[in-house]
């Protein structure tokens, strides 16, 4: 557990997000050793499967994922009011919403995994191996939904370190799965979902069986949880605008898959592989604003506002830095990186494409995440809700649907930092109007502690 509401701001937000940096870091390196050994072992049509089964998953899960960074908002910031009554009792009520939830998950993706395929127009060459990757991954659901409960209630108490030992052994675990399954004995793209289910499900019960063992505040009562209604609308409150974002964002990269899908099966292989790589390249960005949305839910539940704006100062200082160095790496080596996926050359030239296009205006993607992580520490997931439904529906989408009628996939590529510049300067505006200061559990009211105008960010 870590107390945020004291200290020097750029130390905890690092000290906090660097374990969630590298436990994510672990997480999205067995799904790239996944994409890459399907890629390279089976081909790129199983390649475009499974990128082609991300989005439909993402789409699948976002509500639900939603609630529980309403319920780590919630955690965080009475445990800043030192209320630990509840945060004991919000992973109660979180435990049993998203295992009642997982069960749903699990029944609606096997049943729509296909008529979704299909409406995203993916090849119909393709759609076997993706509909069977998707049936398996969502079989295993519970235990995503279940190590996820796990985190998000740790990181609301200040233990980002806990999660990141379990992904280590999940990852390893996972590789070593995927070249048994998928090399070993050519079980192709559904070797790869059960590798992938089976390091989740043994991470969330490690996580579990050790934060019941060592924890001194928090205990997972697996068998007989109690469900508080007042702090599940709590969750609700925060977590549905989240769930929603989280949601409109997944839906939006259906939208855009059905775009590439359009253009065959290279572009649809490319993208998947500069997915995978994106991934890196955002980790920076989403670990550190996650780490800002704690600092700022305790400091928000303390009423510690001036603490809260130089914290975000430092988390756009320390962030833009990690963008950059790997904005340069990839434009300069990216067809490399690239060529661990495939070697055919029409994939890897839309591919650098991409990245190129991608890495060069980075940086708009940076300022809106991390600031937008603040906002919603601070409980304005509302608006964060609204403004990432307005970046992707109003502007990238429409975008992409548009430039790639005149420019082809290209036109697809630059459509990102339309999305991006609008969020942005939506974000900035909701910062400076002060708002936010006012969307906490215990609704404070922040106007006689405003920060001045001298203090900036």
């Amino acid at each position: 557990m870590k107390d945020f509401t004291r200290g020097r701001e750029w130390s905890q937000i690092l000290g906090f997000a660097l374990p969630m940096l590298l436990g994510n870091l672990f997480m999205q390196l067995y799904q790239f050793v996944d994409t890459a050994i399907v890629g390279r072992f089976v081909g790129k049509e199983a390649l475009a499967a499974v990128g082609a089964s991300t989005p439909v998953i993402f789409m699948t899960i976002a509500l639900v994922v939603g609630m529980g960074i309403g319920a780590s908002i919630v955690i965080s910031q009475y445990f800043g009011m030192k209320r630990y009554d509840r945060v004991q009792a919000t992973a109660d009520t979180l435990t049993i919403f998203l295992a009642v939830a997982a069960v749903a998950v699990t029944v609606l993706g096997v049943l729509f995994s296909v008529p979704l395929l299909r409406l995203m127009k993916l090849p119909e060459e393709i759609v076997p191996m993706a509909a069977g990757y998707l049936k398996i991954y969502f079989g295993g659901s519970v235990f995503l939904f279940g190590f996820n409960s796990v985190s998000a209630v740790l990181r609301g108490v200040g233990d980002s370190k806990t999660p990141l030992y379990f992904l280590v052994v999940s990852a390893v675990l996972n590789v070593g799965l995927d070249l048994l399954f998928i090399v070993g004995l050519g079980w192709g793209v559904p070797g790869a979902a059960w590798a992938t289910v089976i390091a989740q499900g043994a991470a969330f019960l490690l996580a579990v069986a050790y934060v019941n063992r060592k924890h001194t505040l928090l205990k997972f009562n697996l068998i007989n949880p109690k469900f508080d209604g007042a702090l599940f609308r709590q969750c609700l409150r925060m977590g549905l605008p989240s769930g929603l974002q989280q949601t409109f964002v997944a839906v939006g990269m259906v939208a855009l898959m059905g775009v590439v899908n359009g253009f065959g099966t290279d572009v649809i292989a490319a993208y998947s592989a500069v997915n995978r790589i994106d991934t890196f390249v955002a980790l920076p960005v989403m670990n550190f604003a996650a780490a800002l949305t704690s600092f700022t839910g305790q400091n928000a539940g303390a009423g510690k506002w001036l603490r809260i704006r130089r914290g975000l100062r430092d988390t756009l200082w320390m962030s833009s830095g990690c963008v950059l160095v790997l904005n340069a790496v990839l434009i300069l080596f990216g067809r490399s990186v690239l060529r661990i996926f495939t070697d055919d050359p029409a994939v890897l030239d839309a591919g650098y494409e991409c990245l190129a296009v991608m890495n060069s205006t980075y940086l708009l993607f940076n300022l809106m995440f991390v600031i937008n992580g603040m906002l919603r520490g601070a409980g304005a997931t509302v608006f964060t809700m609204l403004i990432t439904f307005v970046s992707l529906w109003l502007f990238r989408v429409p975008a992409a649907v548009f430039l790639s009628g005149v420019f082809g996939e290209t036109g697809i590529w630059w459509a990102m930092p339309v999305g991006w510049a609008a969020g942005l300067a939506g974000s900035v505006a909701y910062f400076y109007s002060g708002r936010w200061r006012n969307r906490g559990v215990g609704r404070p009211d922040a106007s006689s502690v405003a920060p001045p105008a001298e203090e900036g960010l």
